[in-house]
């Protein structure tokens, strides 16, 4: 009785009267409701990689990444983008006849790799892959821009109308380094030799294997892939740059998706200006004394809503196992180093 010391409960045998009863089930509602808020607010720092080191915003709740996803299960796959650019999955009708298109136009397309330090370990393995899967039937050259040529030796053997091009670079200790030097050497490496060679060039990190085929469905003006760990998610869990300080700084209400850096494209001369602005960019901030949550790829992302792509691949064209990533009809290019920190 002293819960409750508003209620006068009559003398005599106990007799549960209606408003008593009323004022019971009120209250054991409250309580109910209070227990089930403190559950729904525990909080929730991810444990993935790649939201460690990210700064939170000011005044913002972090959120687990984890149980988001969870609640934003992708219920269809969309063909297009909101403005209109095809979003590419390898195995509709849109794509064969995209490949079809292509195919019948005899280009030439350059994949490019940066190969430096220990990740000299997985260049063949991603040739070889490339050898079966890349472009199967075209014309490609491969671009290795290294600090190791000799992890090249001896050549891999490479199918007709196959080229193999060793770039020798400065060695890059450092993954800081690398992510400030990479726009920088794509740049240089598309006006010389690439812009005079080929008429596409897309630019992969070597860390990956081709595991299904990639055709031509993939080839337009500006080619962007989704992340696959982002995808589907909402746009406040994107994690752009938020310093206004920084050149690679995005607005709350800019930005459509969130794209990888691990394979984008498209033809050289519109690859050669992503490659130039955001290697300005990145040493304007450097200068400033500034470095963009995400690194370079905070820098093409910004890029990439100033300049919509013409192309937007699926996640099938960037995947590795983890919890944040949805299924997809198939994984096409899937990362090596991401899956062995999973």
């Amino acid at each position: 009785m002293a819960l409750f010391p508003f209620c006068k409960m009559p003398a005599g045998p106990v007799r549960v009267i209606r408003i008593q009863l009323v004022l019971y089930c009120f209250l054991l509602s409250l309580i109910i409701y209070f227990l089930h808020g403190r559950r729904a607010a525990v909080g929730v720092g991810s444990s993935h990689r790649i939201f460690h080191g990210l700064p939170m915003d000011k005044g913002k709740v972090k959120t687990d990444m984890t149980v988001v996803r969870a609640t934003v299960p992708i219920k269809q796959t969309p063909l297009e983008t909101p403005w209109g650019a095809p979003l590419v999955w390898g195995d509709t009708r849109k794509s064969a006849r995209r490949r079809a298109k292509f195919a019948k136009q005899g280009i030439t397309t350059g994949l490019l790799a940066l190969v430096v330090g220990t990740y000299a370990q997985f260049v063949r393995r991603f040739l070889a892959s490339a050898e079966t899967h890349f472009l199967p039937g075209q014309r490609v050259t491969y671009y290795i821009l290294t600090d190791n040529p000799r992890s090249l030796d001896p050549p891999i053997e490479l199918g007709p109308e196959r080229k193999l091009k060793v770039v020798p670079i400065a060695e890059l200790p450092g993954w800081d380094r690398l992510a400030r030097r990479r726009m920088v050497l794509l740049a240089d490496a598309i006006k010389n030799p690439i812009a005079h060679e080929v008429e596409y060039i897309f630019c992969a990190d070597v860390d990956q294997e081709f595991v299904a085929p990639v055709g031509e469905e993939i080839l337009g003006d500006l080619v962007a892939t989704l992340h696959p760990e982002l995808y589907g998610m909402p746009r406040n869990a994107f994690p752009y740059e938020v310093e206004e300080v920084s050149a690679a700084c995005v607005d709350d209400d800019e930005g459509d998706y969130y794209y990888t850096s691990e394979l984008y494209g498209g033809l050289v001369s519109e690859m050669y200006t992503l490659a130039r602005t955001c290697s300005l960019l990145i040493l304007q901030d450097q200068a400033n004394g500034i470095t963009a949550r995400g690194l370079e790829e905070s820098y093409l992302n910004r890029y990439l809503i100033d300049h919509r792509p013409t192309c937007v691949l699926s996640p099938e064209y960037s995947w590795w196992d983890s919890a944040l990533a949805p299924d997809v009809p198939v994984q096409r290019l899937v990362s090596l180093g991401r899956q062995s920190e999973t």
